[in-house]
């Protein structure tokens, strides 16, 4: 492996460890969101991704589903790179159109069979903004196609959320080698996130053009929706 695979292979290991730290039940969201797509869409169907710099998507879809094709975008040209990594790996790189980019990169004349949104929406700082990147995923699926988004959510001024953020703490303490100092630099980048009720994400889905919305996932500060375009 020459230098530069070696930066990528350092770069994804250190994702997939932090990652699942941070969501302890990552994997099981990804087979669950397969197992939506694969009830729900053909053998042979364009996927798009939308955020796919950790490249999960592909390394959970891509093996096992061969007749899907998938376009991954991503504006993080390094997070990009991992996901190229991985593809590669798992010779799936002939199945994947990579856009360095948002959503607004992908053509409307492309309309794909399904989508995700995984894990991207509480960056997005402006509520305007979430909106118009989940209208412009909308645009660009068929009337019906399964669409999964991932977030963390909740409401900073609730009693809930700051024990939920107490367990995110423990959870960190009692996995890592972390000193509760290093724990609470991490904490103060993490309550910059955009965090939204839950109520507010299913309102924007619903404006943005989905119907059949449904939660199928939660852990701790994270969720999942499913439903469809149209």
């Amino acid at each position: 492996m020459n230098e530069q695979m070696n930066f990528d292979a350092n770069m994804a290991t250190e994702y997939d460890r932090g990652i699942r730290r941070t969501l302890p039940t990552y994997d099981a969201l990804f087979r669950l969101t397969q197992a939506y797509f694969r009830k729900n869409i053909g053998v042979n169907s364009d996927v798009l991704i939308v955020g796919a710099g950790g490249g999960t998507e592909l390394t959970t879809f891509g093996p096992e589903n061969t007749g899907w094709a998938f376009t991954a975008v991503d504006p993080a040209a390094s997070m990009l790179k991992l996901a190229k990594h991985k593809a590669t790996q798992l010779n799936l790189i002939d199945r994947v159109r990579f856009i360095e980019g948002t959503i607004d990169q992908v053509p409307e004349s492309n309309l794909y069979d399904a989508a995700t949104f995984m894990l991207v929406l509480h960056f997005i700082e402006d509520d305007a903004v979430k909106l118009q990147q989940l209208k412009s995923i909308r645009k660009r699926l068929k009337n019906g196609a399964p669409f999964v988004l991932s977030s963390m959510y909740g409401d900073p001024e609730s009693e809930e959320f700051e024990t939920l953020f107490s367990l995110w703490k423990a959870y960190w303490l009692d996995t890592t080698k972390l000193s509760e100092e290093e724990i609470d630099e991490m904490e103060k980048t993490v309550r910059k996130v955009s965090f939204i009720p839950e109520e507010k994400i299913i309102e924007m889905l619903a404006e943005a053009g989905f119907g059949h919305i449904a939660k199928f996932f939660t852990t701790n500060m994270f969720g999942g929706w499913i439903c469809r375009a149209g």
